[in-house]
């Protein structure tokens, strides 16, 4: 992490966000978003996933839209893709991180991406294969990002034991880092201290971070539970929009703009100038304007937060 912030936060809105939005943003919004929260000061944007036009038809410029994002100094261009044949045109693309969603949940799994756990960590392993064949200087970062982690909508109860089954799989197949998904929403703050010490026991530095998701109304406290323990990393959605197309109930991510208002206001730097983020929105409203937006610091006001980030400092 750059040593002049103490938190990541991650950007998953072009991508998590546009993937459950009814209305199709387009392009050339798409790149004035992902601008403008470099602009304000996100450091890693997951900017789309390469995924068959026909499932998720917002994904269509995938492509393009990485382009546009590595033209963005000093930014991590991040992307999500479901098989080898998505992250080999993530890797062809340019690509620097490439999650895959490996789910913990057997139902879940079958539902997202018509393959089981077990054989996603194969997908994994000839992903990794082919990343290892590019130059040293052209490999991007492959992450498992395990999902439903802590609950399963459609399975109802996933294991402890799998997903430290799934997170040690996952590393011997090649992946570089293991990642934490609360997909639907499920998670409580005891329950993420500790299935993340479990897994980070067993893996050490190659834990990455959490993306948490607001369904029930525990994502910030999720945060904070995490923060206790010493997460440092974090996946957010501008104005709270996205969710898992695939997992009944699974709406709502955390929203950046709040995060990165409590992460501020509690001492730690992220790095973001929250009125620049905050304005971001406009492209939303612009772009997708029959999108409903979240968010308590937008309709509270910057203003009226400034004055809170600075008492609590």
């Amino acid at each position: 992490m750059a040593n002049d912030i103490d938190v990541l936060v991650s950007e998953v809105g072009p991508r998590d966000g546009l993937q459950n939005t009814k209305q199709f943003m387009s392009t050339e919004y798409k790149k004035r978003w992902i601008t403008a929260a470099a602009a304000a000061g996100l450091r890693e944007i997951e900017v789309c996933s390469f995924v068959p036009p026909k499932l998720i038809p917002q994904m269509i410029d995938a492509a393009e839209i990485v382009a546009h994002a590595l033209t963005i100094p000093n930014l991590t261009v991040a992307v999500l893709a479901p098989n080898l044949k998505g992250a080999l045109r993530a890797m062809e693309a340019g690509a620097q991180k490439i999650t895959l969603p490996v789910s913990v949940s057997h139902a879940h799994s079958l539902s997202n991406v018509r393959k089981t756990p077990d054989q996603m960590i194969e997908d994994a392993r000839r992903i990794c294969e082919a990343r290892d064949e590019l130059p040293k200087d052209k490999r991007p970062k492959i992450e498992s990002g395990l999902s439903t982690v802590f609950g399963c909508t459609i399975q109802g109860e996933v294991k402890e034991s799998e997903v430290l089954r799934m997170a040690v799989a996952s590393l011997e197949a090649g992946c570089d880092e293991v990642g934490l998904a609360d997909t639907t929403g499920m998670a409580n703050p005891a329950q993420i201290r500790r299935v993340y010490k479990l897994v980070q026991a067993e893996i050490g530095e190659r834990m990455a971070g959490l993306h948490i998701h607001n369904t029930r109304g525990l994502g910030l406290a999720n945060v904070l539970a995490a923060l206790d323990i010493g997460v440092r990393t974090f996946d957010a959605s501008l104005a709270g929009l996205g969710g898992c197309p695939f997992a009944p109930g699974a709406s709502g991510n955390i929203v950046t703009e709040d995060l990165v208002y409590m992460l501020e206001a509690m001492g730690f730097r992220t790095g973001v100038d929250l009125d620049k983020l905050v304005a971001v929105r406009n492209i939303l409203t612009e772009g997708i304007p029959e999108e409903p937006l979240y968010g308590y610091v937008a309709a509270a006001g910057v203003k009226g937060s400034d004055c809170a980030v600075a008492t609590a400092r």
